[in-house]
């Protein structure tokens, strides 16, 4: 990258970080109207943005790009309707800039708040997944966050076609009503631009990858920004003896093959003992029936006919339609398993003893722990969010599908009228009355 491109796009960045200041002080009503016209200019430009997507998806096929990848990567009709869905349902969420979480009085005429307020400006770097432009661009608008969005080259032209209806709509609006700044949201294009951002501490408070294991430890592995994130998406699904056998088959498929790409579609069947002569063939049957290749430890391969599973099998990330069966003989041996091989993304747990699943979700280490449920869950649109920004695996909050609520810190502000720090010390000391108002 020349010194030229480096500096103005320093600049640039320094632009949406001024956007992002003024972006904070809005009221909720402005940060709300800009997200509805983005949401319509959506919908009124979505010939040229499924256009735009198409030109990505013919290249991505010629150039025989992984089919999960294509399958991020592609947009339809109902995709777009979901995009515009994610944008509304951030406006009905409550603004969470501004909340008090503490108001206490230290001494008379000396009160302390701690108050919600934004990051400042988050760095999104992702591969295909065009929509993430649009769910990312509306949780930053409404928690008052500046964002760089930076792309894969496979989604170019749907980045920046979407960015471009989004960039239109807020200008249009800015200019009437002096809402919200176009400028904060920006889109990156570069390999050059996105190794340049990484060294941006100073203009960046967060980097957010979204993208293959490989490609979100590269990314955390080459910056100071902290990073939010997940690298592995290895996610199971445990069938207990006790489970009803039906039900089991329809989640096990629903969590494989719904959207065998994402991150939260399970990779290893843990199958107990007990039922797996029974429940195997029925769910071998349903899965393949879909297309899913099936690979299965000695144990399985003695029941139905399977592949066999390696070890590098049980925390491999597929994100296609490959599933690995590993017999188990109790709970506490799919929990070790899990342990062993897990990323803590989502585990799941198919049975009709409430006292089996309650140890289940206890036991297990993973931002989510299901009950007779699909892991595909496991999204912010679907928890209410209205979107998200990622899905974080670390052990400190955020955690899961993060929404607004990780895209917010909290600031201290304290007002006295001369109060010194002295009155409070030594023999004659005052007292704190530290009562809450």
């Amino acid at each position: 990258m020349s010194g030229n491109v480096s500096i103005n796009l320093s600049e640039s960045i320094q632009q949406t970080r001024s956007a992002a200041i003024a972006l904070a002080k809005l009221p909720t009503v402005t940060k709300n109207a800009a997200l509805e016209a983005i949401a319509i200019a959506l919908e009124r430009n979505s010939e040229v943005i499924l256009a735009a997507n198409q030109k990505d998806v013919t290249a991505a096929n010629t150039a025989q790009l992984p089919s999960a990848l294509i399958a991020r990567l592609k947009l339809d009709a109902n995709k777009l309707k979901s995009m515009v869905a994610g944008v509304r349902d951030v406006i009905r969420l409550n603004d969470p800039i501004g909340d008090r979480q503490i108001h206490r009085e230290l001494d008379r005429g000396l009160v302390l708040e701690r108050l919600s307020c934004p990051l400042g400006v988050i760095g999104v770097i992702f591969e295909a997944r065009p929509d993430a432009v649009t769910q990312i661009a509306a949780l930053g608008i409404k928690s008052g966050n500046g964002v760089i969005l930076k792309g894969g080259s496979e989604a170019v032209h749907s980045c920046e076609a979407i960015a471009a209806v989004m960039h239109d709509a807020l200008e249009r609006l800015y200019i009437e009503k002096q809402g919200v700044s176009p400028n904060v949201v920006q889109l990156l294009t570069t390999r050059a631009e996105t190794l340049a951002i990484l060294k941006m501490d100073k203009l960046i408070d967060l980097i957010i990858p979204r993208g293959s294991n490989q490609f979100v430890r590269y990314i955390q592995e080459n910056t100071h920004i902290p990073v939010l994130g997940h690298a592995d998406g290895v996610c199971h699904l445990y069938v207990d003896a006790a489970a009803d056998l039906p039900k089991a088959v329809a989640i096990a498929v629903d969590s494989k093959t719904q959207y065998p790409a994402a991150c939260n579609a399970i990779e290893t069947l843990l199958v107990n003992n007990a039922i797996a002569s029974e429940f195997l063939p029925l769910a071998s049957v349903a899965l393949q029936e879909r297309g899913v290749k099936l690979l299965g430890c000695d144990r399985t391969q003695k029941i139905i006919d399977v592949h066999p599973a390696t070890e590098s099998d049980w925390s491999t990330e597929y994100c296609d339609l490959i599933l690995s069966i590993e017999i188990v003989d109790s709970l506490e041996a799919a929990i070790a398993h899990i342990t062993t091989y897990g990323s803590k993304h989502t585990e799941a747990i198919v049975t009709e003893d409430r006292a089996i699943a309650d140890i289940f979700m206890s036991d297990v280490d993973a931002a989510g722990a299901y009950h007779n449920c699909s892991t595909r869950f496991a999204d912010g649109f679907r928890y209410g969010f209205g979107a998200e920004v990622g899905i974080s695996t670390n052990k400190m909050p955020p955690r899961g599908p993060v929404g607004l609520e990780g895209l917010v810190t909290y600031k201290y502000r304290l007002v006295g009228d001369g109060h010194i720090v002295a009155d409070y010390a030594g023999t004659n000391a005052k007292a704190f009355t530290h009562r809450d108002l």
